[in-house]
């Protein structure tokens, strides 16, 4: 294991020109004292004062934490030689080779680095953006912290389109071949000629092995397909779950909302002592990896459903929440959801968020709503990047005040409130 003893070492040599992250040669207790600070302005700037708050928490690992990496192929410089890695700073068009990276584990280095020359030497061109020519476009590497199981997947073009034949059992037994700390499980090329910048499988290929991992967390046990979310640093999020559950008063016999569920993680850790788990999630293949994940742990009292929160909580649910868990994406929860969470007018919510900007925004909905900030705290789940989470308990009020603020709050207060944050000076 790499720790916060280790900072002295080099600076990772690609700091100059990758844009991947922002603290690079800050000692990590700055770094902390970074996060907090914009965690602290952003509250301050909304008028949000919590009951109780306590001091960030960092990560024990600072290196070596990423178990997933998706790679970019192209070039530094316009008709340079190919390159695979992270976008340079501030260049959306350039890439640099990331071969050296601090943040995940050594052989992530190495399938990047053998990929790379696998390609040079076939003379595959790298995909184009712009004109959509070429056929390397991403190599995305998963691994299982704890199960030592790695999942490699090369993107690629389609041969009729780019040209060029890829030549998949060589890829295989170049990957196979490979010296590891970590076992291969599964090779994977994924085919697509669609022109967004994102890994969308026309056809995927399973080249050895299966198209997932397995890892383990919180004492449960998940199945992680090729296109699956799943919690990118293990250690760190179990400490962030850990705290968010710990919050709730008592969940036995209570039935849990968990909205924006993903993969179901945190909702199966509470159905470990909740009465039932209601797990909603726009993903699709996420939520389908909720259930079988939840089959696989023995888990039959929490279900998962597919679909927008507010319109699943308005059309398809019909159970009453004792307590409602909320981890949304980073453009936070939206008004109607909002609105439809407050109607429930349970005493606890628990907040989870990787975008402090759009919780505060959410915070002073649930204030204006009659809930109050009861505790708070910084998570820095992703060292030397500008990343921070926060895990936030909003408990109800009870007094005449906060029902008649209830009803007083309307779709134009809520833009008038956020707007009026955003702007504050």
């Amino acid at each position: 294991m790499t720790n916060m003893a280790d900072f002295e070492k080099t600076i990772c040599p690609h700091s100059e020109f990758c844009g991947g992250c922002k603290y690079q040669g800050i000692p990590y207790a700055e770094q902390l004292v970074k996060k907090e600070d914009y965690v602290t302005r952003l509250l301050e700037k909304a008028g949000v004062d919590p009951v109780k708050r306590d001091p960030i928490e960092g990560c024990d690992r600072i290196y070596e934490y990423r178990n997933k990496m998706e790679y970019t192929f192209g070039d530094m410089v316009k008709g340079g030689e190919m390159t695979l890695g992270m976008h340079l700073a501030g260049k959306y068009w350039s890439i640099v080779t990331t071969d050296k990276c601090q943040l995940v584990h050594p052989d992530f280095n190495k399938i990047l680095k053998a990929t790379l020359m696998f390609c040079a030497e076939n003379g595959y061109p790298r995909y184009g953006k712009k004109f959509h020519d070429g056929l390397m476009r991403n190599l995305v590497v998963r691994r299982g912290v704890r199960t030592g199981e790695l999942l490699v997947n090369v993107v690629t073009a389609s041969d009729e389109a780019s040209g060029h034949v890829f030549d998949q059992d060589g890829f295989r037994d170049m990957i196979l071949g490979l010296d590891l700390k970590n076992q291969v499980v599964g090779i994977m090329r994924t085919v697509t000629d669609k022109a967004a910048d994102a890994v969308i499988a026309d056809d995927a290929r399973l080249l050895y092995g299966r198209d997932y991992y397995m890892e383990e967390l919180m004492g449960l046990k998940f199945k992680v397909g090729a296109f699956s979310f799943f919690q990118t640093n293990i250690d760190a999020v179990e400490r962030l779950y850990t705290e968010a559950v710990g919050l709730i008063s008592d969940l036995e016999g209570k039935e849990v909302f968990d909205l924006y569920s993903g993969t179901g993680t945190i909702s199966q850790v509470m159905a470990l002592r909740a009465k039932h788990v209601t797990g909603i999630e726009l993903v699709g293949e996420a939520v389908e990896a909720a259930r079988n994940n939840a089959g696989l742990n023995g888990l039959s009292n929490c279900d998962f459903f597919e679909g927008d929160v507010f319109k699943v909580l308005d059309e398809q649910v019909d159970s009453l929440p004792d307590v409602i868990v909320c981890d949304p994406p980073r453009p936070g929860i939206g008004y109607k959801a909002l609105e439809k969470i407050c109607s429930y007018g349970v005493n606890e919510i628990i907040y989870v968020s990787c975008n402090p900007k759009t919780l505060v925004n959410d915070l002073v909905f649930f204030e204006a709503r009659g809930y109050r900030v009861m505790y708070l705290k910084a998570f820095d789940n992703f060292p030397f990047t500008s990343h921070v989470e926060v895990v936030s308990l909003l408990q109800r009020m009870s007094n005449t005040r906060a029902r008649s603020i209830t009803l007083d709050v309307d779709m134009e207060d809520y833009h008038r409130i956020v707007n009026g944050i955003n702007h504050k000076k």
